[in-house]
């Protein structure tokens, strides 16, 4: 039976900005039933850690954050039929992955294929589960059908352009930067509008011929969201699920109604992978795709967990573009 070990766990215990998280040694337990313990090799880096950290998201305190990682199975608890041994990735089964090794559910870990390292599971997993969820579920994306995608060369935006445009779809995304421009359209886009240079809904009018959108994929929050509304066709669909920029101001439904009986959700993807198969059948997708080079990801931002701070810092002042991970 596997014994109590003592790991190194970055903590907070209140709310708030970067200095909020302290690299602690902390005592891991065996795993208990259903449990497998598992030795990170590589930590995804996520914008949702942000709001953990911030408190936008409510955690009981003290918590661990982090949700994204991969690595091997040391231990397992009782009823638990994966091996030790068996390389797993995992981005959705519990708050804590920011450590050198954390207990979860086995049910909820993610066998990798052989074609598939440490650093591209746990810089694709949460990521390309998202898009999964966004682009087949809750927006059905269909070949010839045109949407925009805001922060087009982010993490998200890179793997989103990637899938869709391999869809058929024609794909507008939002970048900041000439830089990220290139990258944007490297991964599919098909127009690309730098919204320091230009404006989004001109150009999203111009672009569909006066006629709007039928879908906006708009993670960025109360920066874009007015304008993303303004990009849609009538009875067109906002799909905001996120706050980048902060969250979205309140909404009278009556500005719905203004601009042609429009739809809007606010998904997340715990919601769409709360279910054990559903969570399977979302990773196995991302990772057929990523094994057989229709999906690419890019790590551009490497820290070590003791420069979680930094690494923080960097995602919040869209210092990053591609993956971000973190090394236990």
């Amino acid at each position: 039976m596997a014994a109590a070990e003592h790991v190194r766990a970055v903590r907070v215990a209140e709310p708030g900005g970067p200095e909020a998280m302290a690299l602690e040694t902390v005592e891991l337990p065996a795993p208990g039933p259903g449990m497998a313990r598992v030795v990170n090799r590589a930590i995804g880096l996520n914008y949702i850690d942000t709001y953990h950290r911030s408190g936008l998201y409510p955690l009981p305190l003290p918590t661990g954050i982090g949700l994204e990682g991969a690595g091997v199975v040391e231990a397992v608890g009782e009823g638990v039929d994966l091996a030790v041994g068996t390389r797993v990735g995992y981005c959705a089964a519990g708050i804590g992955a920011y450590a050198e090794a954390i207990n979860l559910p086995a049910s909820r870990l993610l066998p990798l294929p052989e074609a598939v390292d440490f650093e591209t599971a746990a810089a694709v997993l949460l990521k390309g589960c998202t898009v999964e969820y966004l682009l087949q579920r809750t927006y059905p994306l269909a070949a010839g059908e045109t949407c925009l995608f805001h922060a087009a060369a982010g993490g998200v935006g890179q793997l989103f352009g990637q899938w869709a445009s391999g869809l058929g779809a024609t794909v507008i995304g939002t970048v900041g930067s000439a830089e990220k421009a290139e990258l944007a359209r490297a991964c599919g886009y098909r127009h690309v509008i730098n919204y320091r240079e230009e404006d989004v809904v001109e150009r999203v009018r111009e672009i569909t011929g006066d006629a709007g959108l039928p879908v906006v994929y708009d993670g960025v929050g109360r920066d874009t969201f007015f304008a993303s509304l303004d990009c849609l066709r009538p009875r067109g669909l906002m799909v905001s699920f996120g706050n980048a920029s902060g969250s979205p101001p309140p909404l009278d439904l009556r500005e719905l109604a203004q601009r042609g009986s429009l739809f809007i959700t606010r998904p997340t993807l715990l919601s769409y992978v709360a279910d054990d198969a559903d969570m399977q059948a979302s990773a196995a997708a991302v990772l057929e795709r990523v094994a057989d080079g229709r999906l690419t990801v890019t790590v551009e931002q490497r820290y070590d967990l003791a420069d979680v701070r930094r690494a923080h810092e960097d995602l919040e002042g869209r210092r990053t573009t591609g993956s971000s991970l973190l090394s236990p």
